[in-house]
């Protein structure tokens, strides 16, 4: 078998991006003697008290080592990269930190425990980027100096191109005309590596588009309550997003609206404020969520029946293969919303799996569990497996939280019902934030039904029952078990 070239691919940062220089990121082929040096981006995070960490990407084949050392004094004394289910031990100098990969990976890399001025590392796989010759490309050209604006502007020029078209966007700053770029059916939209976006993208009554490449979309200097998000999936089918970043969305990082046969792939995505959720899903069918890094300011990730124009259930939706770090709110969320004004709406067949929960960080007694469904307005939830979980110490939060409940600040109704749930290959590392989870439902009419709980580990070793998962199942419950 001929051996993989060890190889390297290093993406400029243009002038004019957010840059953070608190440390010294260097990357190199196993075996070379030659550094190369990546550019670290600057990312807000957690709305509790905003603060100011770092983000950096590559791509490689092969072996790469890479080295860590600080723009300022720093005396290292521990290092945790995460998730620590990965396995990867650097070797630790005072001023100095090294360690080897052989495959693609999103981390965090933390120094003498500080979470919150961290190193968000993101290395991926060496893609082939598409040819941007021909006649049915549009290139949208980049420059190190100078912005490029693009946006609905050149969806004219499109309409005469043929289905199938591509725009290919350079590296470079590249401004959204008027915040909003309204992306055409049957468009590949490819971001080369460098390429910065300012605005956001909007997928609405469309078919058959793609979003890919390695370029970020910057939103940090839009307002809060301007209610802008990262892109917009509305009322539009055959979509696919792979391999984005994100950074600093005041709402949404991925808003889906009644949606369905959609891929979201590989995502990464950093947020700083109330409601700025990471993947939200209302009224959407046959959705496959997979791979990706996700730290937000609100949930994660979140499945919901109707909401504002959004009609209809939910249901055939697979969240795999990702990271997920809730500064606030849940890791892992379904059920809030529905048609509260009709009968309700019904979310199911809904799988997690193969997820590292690297933080839950909520106080609001209403808003706890890293793995949460809550039933509100008429809803039914069921059908729900979560598989291979891994959830890491936490600064404050439940561990699961599954009640038909009524919250009254979201709520005109209590949800109908919760049934067929399973909890499989859950591993939980302890920490002194963790509340007792809980399984409840409202009254006898709106109950919790047909729950299992399978090969629940604790701290490594496996549990045998409730008390010792530290979970209390409550009234309005049916066969609720442990395994």
């Amino acid at each position: 078998m001929q051996k993989t070239e060890n190889r390297v691919a290093i993406y400029p940062i243009p002038i004019g991006a957010a840059r953070q220089r608190d440390f010294i990121l260097n990357v190199r082929p196993l075996g070379e003697k030659q550094w190369q040096e990546v550019g670290c981006y600057q990312v807000k995070v957690d709305m509790h008290d905003v603060r100011i960490a770092s983000m950096a990407y590559f791509d490689f084949q092969g072996t790469v080592e890479v080295e860590i050392t600080f723009a300022h004094f720093y005396s290292v004394y521990k290092v945790d990269i995460r998730p620590l289910a990965l396995g990867i031990v650097p070797t630790v100098e005072t001023k100095r930190v090294t360690f080897v990969l052989d495959k693609p990976v999103n981390l965090s890399i933390e120094f003498n425990e500080e979470r919150f001025h961290n190193l968000h590392l993101f290395a991926g796989e060496i893609e082939e980027k598409p040819d941007k010759q021909g006649d049915n490309v549009l290139v949208v050209k980049g420059s190190a100096n100078l912005g490029e604006c693009v946006g609905d502007g050149v969806n004219g020029a499109l309409d005469q191109m043929p289905e199938g078209r591509l725009v290919y966007i350079e590296a470079g700053i590249h401004y959204i005309t008027e915040c909003l770029w309204h992306v055409p059916s049957h468009t590949k939209i490819y971001m080369e590596g460098g390429a910065v976006l300012i605005g956001a993208l909007v997928c609405e009554h469309v078919e058959d588009v793609c979003i890919s490449g390695r370029g970020i979309l910057y939103l940090a200097k839009f307002e809060r309550f301007g209610g802008i998000n990262g892109l917009r999936l509305s009322h539009s089918s055959n979509l696919t997003v792979e391999n984005l970043m994100f950074i600093n969305p005041p709402h949404y990082t991925i808003h889906l609206g009644d949606c369905e046969n959609v891929t979201i792939r590989n995502i990464k995505s950093f947020s700083c404020e109330g409601w700025s959720d990471g993947i939200d899903m209302m009224s959407c069918r046959n959705i496959l969520v997979e791979g990706g890094f996700l730290r937000t300011s609100d949930d994660c990730i979140t499945v919901y029946g109707s909401r504002w124009d959004n009609r209809g259930d939910s249901r055939n939706i697979i969240v795999r293969d990702l990271s997920v770090w809730a500064d606030v709110a849940h890791p892992l969320m379904i059920g809030t919303h529905g048609a509260h004004e009709e009968n309700g709406d019904i979310i199911e067949n809904i799988l997690f799996e193969n997820i590292d929960i690297l933080e839950h960080h909520e106080y609001q007694a209403g808003y706890l569990g890293a793995m949460c469904i809550n039933a509100g307005d008429k809803n039914v939830v069921r059908n729900v497996t979560y598989r291979n979980i891994r959830i890491e110490p936490f600064a404050h939060g439940k561990v699961l939280d599954i009640q038909v409940k009524w919250n009254k600040d979201y709520n005109p109704a209590p949800g109908k019902r919760i049934a067929g749930i399973r909890f499989e290959e859950i591993y939980v590392m302890s920490g002194t934030g963790e509340e007792t989870s809980c399984i409840g439902g409202y009254d006898e009419e709106h109950r919790v039904e047909d729950v299992q709980i399978a090969r629940f580990y604790r701290d490594g070793t496996k549990v045998e029952n409730m008390e010792q998962a530290n979970i209390k199942v409550g009234e309005y419950t049916k066969n609720v078990t442990f395994l």
